[in-house]
């Protein structure tokens, strides 16, 4: 089978499963905002076309988009051109007016060359039938960086002021909004900016949904989630383009925009994977946890229910219906991930006999493997403790010697308390296991 653009199709039941998980973020992204950032050196790369075939699709799907790009090859290549000796103070570039022509020149030629991207509408290609409408303009208000340590920066500047208002309603409009590296003031002159700022203040101005920066690499972290006073401490000990965005998107995340997704451009599909997937393929920053434990509530009944399903069907967990687990539901503790229930665990406490029962614990089977069932135990004797019970119990089939590794011993059911003890299931024939607080 081929698709319309005449290539291969990928196998259909492994399209059919991506595509159904992938529905709740379709969804969940129509008329959203979305601000992406790339630099230069992705629109000079011969990947760059399926880049744009990917935000295409975004903007098919009903992503409201504002491209924001940079230049700095270009630039660079422009000074050289010129016989323009490049100059730098404390990181930023000092732009006189040779450089700046060249930085004119620069910037024109990258968004010429995206919004000619954007236009492609060829039969047999990703992008036939499209008719992509790229709005660009005075969006951005700047002003000069100044002197900085004696050394006058000239017509390097920084953001001022974003016109959102025109910018909503070319996005209202149905079109794509393009930014590029400039800005200008009331008094008519030009300013050479930083694209992860213009992208930061863009995102906090139109309240976006998601900022986007598609990099040369997942901001030199490594890591796959940053809360806010991460990413400030990675920008600290880091430099260059990685400093810049991992400061960008603390600060934005500071001034409300809920997520930074930071991505290495040169992975193809980056952009579809991240925001079409559970796990995603980069580096989140956030003001909250993408993922962690807490307190179950009712609203996570239905979540947890289909969690254990499969585990009560095997004959791992004793079935609960819908009843038992809201009247119980205070006892547990799950896993969120991006909205998802993926782990569960409850504690059924015992005051009386100072004695709690770990129950219900499960992974969702992607999940597996990665600790997470640690952290849902280590919450547990975490609340334990903070009742003063001073044991823990657990009745086992199957998962003996997961908690035996964790500190459990085997024990006979008078460790039970009297209370729980009436309800053994001797047909079931549980183990029982037990651990005592220190």
């Amino acid at each position: 089978m081929e698709t319309p653009s005449g290539e291969s199709a990928p196998s259909l039941p492994g399209f059919v499963e991506a595509f159904r998980h992938s529905a709740p973020y379709i969804n969940a992204f129509r008329g959203r905002t979305f601000v992406v950032c790339f630099g230069g050196e992705a629109v000079a790369d011969a990947d760059f076309p399926a880049l744009v075939h990917d935000l295409a699709l975004l903007h098919s799907l009903g992503v409201r988009l504002v491209l924001v790009h940079g230049a700095r090859p270009q630039i660079e290549a422009q000074l050289a051109q010129h016989g323009v000796e490049p100059a730098y103070h404390g990181g930023l570039r000092i732009t006189d007016s040779a450089a700046l022509t060249c930085v004119i020149q620069a910037a024109g030629r990258v968004r010429t060359e995206i919004e000619a991207r954007l236009s492609t509408g060829l039969a047999h290609s990703p992008m036939a039938g499209m008719a992509i409408r790229v709005v660009s303009g005075n969006f951005v208000t700047a002003r000069p960086a100044g002197i900085r340590e004696g050394v006058d920066l000239r017509h390097t500047g920084e953001v001022r002021r974003i016109a959102d208002d025109a910018l909503t309603a070319s996005l209202d409009a149905g079109a794509m909004a393009l930014l590029g590296p400039l800005g200008y003031s009331p008094t008519g002159e030009v300013f050479n900016l930083f694209a992860e700022e213009v992208a930061a203040r863009t995102a906090v101005a139109l309240e976006a949904d998601k900022l986007i920066f598609l990099g040369e690499g997942e901001a030199g972290t490594g890591a796959r989630e940053l809360t806010v006073e991460e990413a400030t401490v990675a920008a600290g000990e880091s430099a260059g383009e990685v400093r810049r965005t991992l400061t960008a998107a603390a600060d934005a995340c500071r001034a409300g925009v809920h997520r930074v997704h930071l991505l290495d451009r040169r992975r193809d599909g980056v952009l579809v994977e991240e925001l079409f997937t559970r796990d995603g393929a980069g580096t989140l920053v956030s003001r909250e946890r993408f993922e962690g434990v807490r307190p179950a509530t009712i609203d996570d009944v239905g979540g947890i229910l289909e969690l254990i399903a499969p585990l009560e069907a095997e004959g791992v967990l004793v079935r609960r219906d819908r009843e038992q687990l809201e009247t119980t539901i205070d006892d547990f503790a799950v896993i969120e991930r991006d909205g998802a229930i993926i782990g569960s665990a409850a504690l059924h406490a015992f005051p009386g006999d100072r004695v709690g029962e770990v129950a219900c614990v499960a992974v969702d089977p992607d999940y597996r493997g990665q600790g997470r069932g640690d952290g849902l135990l280590d919450y547990l004797l975490r609340r334990a403790r903070s009742q003063g019970l001073q044991r823990l119990v657990v009745l086992t089939t199957r998962t003996g010697h997961w908690f035996r590794e964790r500190g459990f011993e085997p024990a006979d059911l008078d460790a039970l308390p009297m209370d729980r003890r009436a309800l053994y299931n001797f047909q079931r024939g549980s183990r029982v296991l037990a651990r005592d607080l220190a």
